[in-house]
C-alpha cells in the first residue's frame, strides 16, 4: 500500500499571529445552492447507504438542497492537508493535528456561525475548542469526536482485556502463550509519536512529560527510541481502516491502536474483537468540518454544515463510526445510536482524552518544543528502520 505522508511547513509560532487568516470574507447570507459540494472526509464519515442502507445522511440532503455531494476519502491527516493545499474541494473533516495547519496555511476560512442555526446546539466543550478556534475566530463546525482505543483479539488475550499499551510497545508473551512480535500494528502517521509519549508519561515520569504533543528534545528522543523498539514488533503500519480489519481477520494481527469504527464493524460480523481504554489513557480525535478558503460552492457548503449538526445525522454518524456526537441532543432518541450509545462511545471521558493537536515550536508547558515537521521526517525514519 502507498503511504501518504506530506511534510508541511513548520508551525514555528503558536498561531497567535493569526487574527484572521482570511482568503475571502465569510458569506453574509445564503442564496440558492450552487448544485454541488465536495468533501474530503475520513472513511465512514459521509455515508449514502451504499454499505448499509440504514446509514444514509446524504440522499435526503441532496433532495432538499439540490446540492450533489461528492466525497474524497483520506486515510491520514497529512493526506487531508495535502488535498486541501491542492484545492478543488469545499469542505474537509479535519482532525486536530491538521486543523491548525490549515488555518496557518490559509487553506480554510473563518465561518459565519450566524449562517448555521444549529451552532447553538453544539456541546459547550467543543464550541471554542483550540483546534478550530484562533483568537476567538471559528474555523469550522465540530462534527464527531472519540478515542483511539486499544483493539484486541479476545481469543489471543483469553477473554481478558489488556491493561496497558505495553502489548504494542514492548516485546512480551501474550496470554495465548505466543509472542506479540509480528502480531501488532501501529498507526501510520507522525501523530503516533504522541501515543509513545503518553505511554512514557506513565512509565518514565522522570522525563517530565506533561503533554504528549509538547515534547522537548530529551522527551522526543525517548519517544522515538520507544517507537524504534515497537518497529521490531509491528507487522504492518496501518492507515486504511478496511485493510486493518482484513489484517485482524486474516493475517493474525491481535492488538493495535484503532478507532471504534473498526471495532464495531468486526463485532457486527461476530469476530472475536473487543477494545479497551488502557491504564495510561488514550489519545483521541475531535474532527471539524472546515470550509476551504477558495470554495467554489460556499452556499452548499454552509447547507452541509448545518445539515451535519442535525440530531439525526449526528446520531446516525456517531453510531456508524463508534464516535461521540458534537450535539448532545443526538444522544437520546436515535434508534441506531440508542440512548446508551454516547456513554458507551465515551461521552463522559472527554477530559481523559489527549486530543490530537499539531505540535508547535512555542509551547505552553515548557516554552520550546519539537515542531511537527520534525515529527513527520523522523517518523518516516522510524518506519524505515532508522
Amino acid at each position: 500500500m502507498t503511504r501518504l505522508l506530506h511534510p508541511c511547513t513548520a508551525l514555528t509560532l503558536s498561531l497567535a499571529f493569526v487574527t484572521s487568516a482570511v482568503a475571502q470574507e465569510p458569506l453574509k447570507a445564503l442564496g440558492a445552492g450552487e448544485g454541488e459540494v465536495s468533501i474530503v472526509a475520513w472513511a465512514g464519515y459521509i455515508e449514502r447507504g451504499e454499505t448499509d442502507k440504514a446509514y444514509d445522511w446524504v440522499t435526503d440532503f441532496e433532495k432538499k438542497t439540490s446540492c450533489k455531494v461528492t466525497v474524497k476519502t483520506a486515510a491520514t491527516s497529512d493526506e487531508m492537508v495535502a488535498l486541501m493545499n491542492e484545492g478543488g474541494f469545499d469542505l474537509v473533516t479535519a482532525s486536530g493535528d491538521a486543523s491548525l495547519r490549515l488555518v496557518a496555511g490559509k487553506r480554510v476560512q473563518p465561518i459565519n456561525t450566524d449562517l448555521i442555526p444549529s451552532w447553538k446546539t453544539i456541546d459547550e466543550r467543543l464550541q471554542n475548542a483550540p483546534w478550530h478556534t484562533v483568537n476567538g475566530v471559528h474555523y469550522g463546525t465540530p462534527y464527531l469526536w472519540g478515542p483511539n482505543v486499544l483493539m484486541y483479539n479476545t481469543e489471543a488475550f483469553k477473554g481478558e482485556a489488556p491493561k496497558s499499551w505495553k502489548v504494542v510497545f514492548e516485546e512480551m508473551t501474550l496470554p495465548d502463550g505466543k509472542s506479540n512480535k509480528g502480531r501488532v500494528q501501529a498507526y501510520d502517521g507522525p501523530i503516533h509519536i504522541a501515543d509513545a509519549a503518553q505511554y512514557l508519561m506513565a512509565h518514565k515520569p522522570e522525563l517530565g512529560i506533561k503533554d504528549p504533543y509538547e515534547l522537548n528534545e530529551d522527551q522526543y528522543k525517548a519517544a522515538l527510541d520507544l517507537l524504534r523498539v515497537q518497529r521490531t514488533l509491528v507487522g504492518r503500519y496501518w492507515h486504511d481502516a478496511m485493510i486493518q480489519i482484513d489484517d485482524f481477520k486474516n493475517e493474525g494481527v491481535v492488538a493495535s491502536g484503532s478507532w471504534p469504527f473498526q471495532v464495531n464493524l468486526m463485532q457486527a460480523e461476530k469476530q472475536p474483537i473487543a477494545s479497551t481504554f488502557p491504564e495510561e489513557g488514550v489519545t483521541g480525535w475531535s474532527d471539524t468540518t472546515m470550509l476551504h478558503a477558495e470554495s467554489q460552492h460556499p452556499n452548499c457548503a454552509y447547507m452541509w454544515m448545518e445539515h451535519s449538526l442535525s440530531s439525526k445525522v449526528q446520531g446516525d454518524a456517531a453510531a456508524w463510526f463508534g464516535a461521540v456526537p458534537s450535539v448532545p441532543a443526538a444522544c437520546k432518541g436515535n434508534a441506531l445510536l440508542t440512548d446508551e450509545g454516547c456513554a458507551t462511545n465515551g461521552f463522559d471521558n472527554f477530559d481523559k482524552i489527549h486530543f490530537w493537536r499539531t505540535p508547535v515550536t512555542k509551547c505552553e508547558s515548557q516554552g520550546e518544543c519539537v515542531p511537527y515537521h520534525r515529527w513527520v521526517s523522523d517518523y518516516i525514519g522510524v518506519i524505515g528502520g532508522r
